[in-house]
């Protein structure tokens, strides 16, 4: 899995149109791109964006947009993100089924996702639209919610979501612990009593995860991370589950107060007594480039040395007769802040 190369089929339009795109973007932050693109390059003469959507639109119209944005979805060969990961994540969540690869220009402060420069914008693109490309395969949740409906009798399964980060269920405003029964292939995991809990990608284990004391582990690592937030409990440490499982999550009937469920940050929902979350692996991964001559474990490495600065620490001195031998005004090489150590 580690050296995994992509090969791209497009180029019905130019490469310099590409290029102009990205000038664009870089030099006039998002304002008026359209126009200036369609008055810079001749291979342009409608750009169109899907913030254009005007509120207040009947439900016929916005059903039209949508199916035309389905439809779009399906001829696109090639993703470019100017942003931080949030903006991956965002793009990702656009495609619920397979996902072109993406390359991703960092815009941001801290990104693991991100590990193309904005300054070598035009010799990134000229070398991934000519040659084969290392890539990392990362793999997202499926999640869905089911209902329970006690007028009706029944259950009602929601639309599935698939996240490439992590889905959350924490009590949301109420004041009381979230109290969430879960089990694992049928199988009682545990009753999580608490702020929520996190399931997480492998991708998603440098984010929300960390931040409640998961661990941090590599994006091709095959697995689920089961983290707890805030749990009330001094022996409820996270898990690491196989990524061949099936995870549901219920909202008991005796809980106090009920709880909300959100997909990569997005998509906030409630779940009251006796809703369940079922969550699994799904079959399409988001393929992200990774720059000429890297890999995904070189990225992931410089990502939690130079972005989380994991390890950091002033190196020992040395003792005894290296010590002695040391000559006066000779001095130890401490890392600093925002340089590479290796």
């Amino acid at each position: 899995m580690e050296k995994v190369e992509y090969q791209t089929s497009i180029l019905p339009v130019p490469m310099e149109s590409l290029i102009n795109f990205l000038s664009c973007c870089l030099s006039y932050r998002y304002n008026n791109v359209g126009q200036k693109l369609i008055e810079k390059s001749c291979s342009f003469n409608v750009v169109k964006s899907w913030q254009d959507d005007e509120p207040g639109q009947t439900p016929d119209l916005r059903g039209k947009h949508e199916r035309e944005k389905k439809d779009m979805l399906k001829e696109i060969d090639l993703v470019i993100t100017l942003g931080g990961d949030g903006t991956v994540l965002w793009a990702a969540s656009l495609f619920q089924g397979p996902v072109p690869p993406v390359v991703s220009f960092s815009l941001g402060s801290l990104g693991f996702m991100t590990p193309f420069s904005r300054e070598n914008y035009e010799k990134t693109l000229k070398l991934i639209l000519k040659d084969p490309f290392p890539i990392t395969l990362r793999r997202r949740l499926q999640c869905h919610v089911v209902r329970h409906l006690a007028d009706k009798g029944k259950a009602e399964e929601d639309e599935n979501i698939l996240v490439l980060n992590e889905v959350t269920i924490d009590r949301g405003q109420g004041g009381y612990l979230t109290k969430l029964q879960c089990e694992c292939d049928g199988s009682e995991i545990t009753t999580v009593q608490g702020d929520g809990l996190i399931l997480s990608t492998t991708s998603g284990s440098t984010a929300y995860s960390l931040a409640a004391g998961g661990s941090m582990v590599h994006p091709q690592v095959p697995g689920i991370l089961f983290t707890p937030i805030c749990p009330h409990s001094l022996s409820f440490r996270p898990l690491i589950l196989p990524d061949h499982v099936t995870i549901q999550v219920e909202v008991p009937l005796g809980s106090r107060g009920s709880a909300w469920v959100s997909f990569d940050g997005q998509k906030r929902e409630e779940l009251k007594a006796e809703d369940k979350l079922i969550c699994s692996m799904a079959q399409w991964p988001v393929l992200t480039a990774c720059p000429d001559g890297s890999t995904s474990t070189r990225d992931f490495l410089i990502g939690i040395r130079e972005g989380l600065h994991w390890n950091l620490r002033k190196p020992q001195l040395p003792d005894g007769p290296q010590k002695q031998e040391m000559k006066e005004g000779d001095k130890v090489e401490m890392p600093i802040e925002g340089k590479k150590t290796d």
